[in-house]
């Protein structure tokens, strides 16, 4: 393992009030590792440098004590989690949640199933497929307390793929970049249709090198059951999301 300078990584979980003990920090720097050899056969990010992945990656999946407290036992699923952001920062720096990491291709899978059994996780599972598949399975439908998604999709189509997940009373959390309020308007209608209700937005700056990074978490409370229809068949949410 190389000597890496871990000040900023520090820094950024005393900021969230988040304390790691040494083996805990031991994992992130190996999920680093593992994240940039892989990367050289397969695209997992275009983040490579240290700093950057513990800034843009680690400290900002993090960044959702801001919106939630995570030191309870909540079983969580990331949808569209690619190459683990946030689910596997989450488990690490918060061992009792249970989370669920679905991604839509295999790949990406093997990758996460290999990070797992490296850093030695458990209560960590890892689904191939669709969200659209799996949120129609009583397995998954409705069995979580909270969904969360750094996917790059307008809210209306992501509320489609996620709130059938959650369980009445659960949450589903966006990860979003800078503004967001007409991208809020625009999925309001689908959000109550889901059952869902927009409760609040968090703001807040991600320290970078050159300028702050403006993010937000989306929250939404699930009050009802989400209607058999949603979510419709694969692509539609994408192709044509509610509004």
């Amino acid at each position: 393992m190389e000597n890496y300078n871990i000040e900023l990584f520090r820094e950024g979980l005393s900021n969230l009030k988040i304390s790691l003990s040494e083996e805990q920090i031991s994992q992130f720097i190996t999920y680093y590792e593992m994240l940039i050899e892989w990367n050289k056969v397969m695209n997992l990010t275009t983040i490579t440098e240290f700093n950057e992945v513990i800034r843009k990656h680690f400290i900002d999946s993090l960044s959702i004590v801001k919106a939630m407290n995570m030191n309870e036992s909540i079983k969580i699923i990331d949808i569209g989690t690619g190459a683990g952001f946030p689910g596997i920062p989450l488990k690490i720096a918060f061992p009792k949640l249970e989370i669920v990491l679905l991604d839509s291709l295999k790949k990406r899978v093997n990758f996460l199933n290999e990070v797992i059994e490296k850093l030695k996780l458990n209560k960590i599972y890892t689904i191939h497929g669709r969200a659209e598949d799996f949120s129609r399975d009583s397995n998954y439908r409705e069995k979580f307390d909270l969904c969360v998604s750094r996917a790059v999709a307008n809210l209306s189509s992501l509320s489609e793929y996620c709130i059938p997940y959650i369980k009445i009373n659960g949450k589903f959390i966006s990860y979003k970049s800078g503004k967001i309020e007409e991208e809020l308007k625009a999925s309001n209608k689908a959000v109550q249709i889901l059952g869902g209700k927009i409760e609040e937005q968090v703001m807040f700056q991600l320290p970078d090198t050159d300028t702050d990074i403006e993010r937000a978490f989306v929250i939404i409370n699930k009050y009802k059951t989400t209607p058999n229809l949603y979510p419709r068949k694969a692509g539609m949410p994408t192709k044509n999301p509610i509004i």
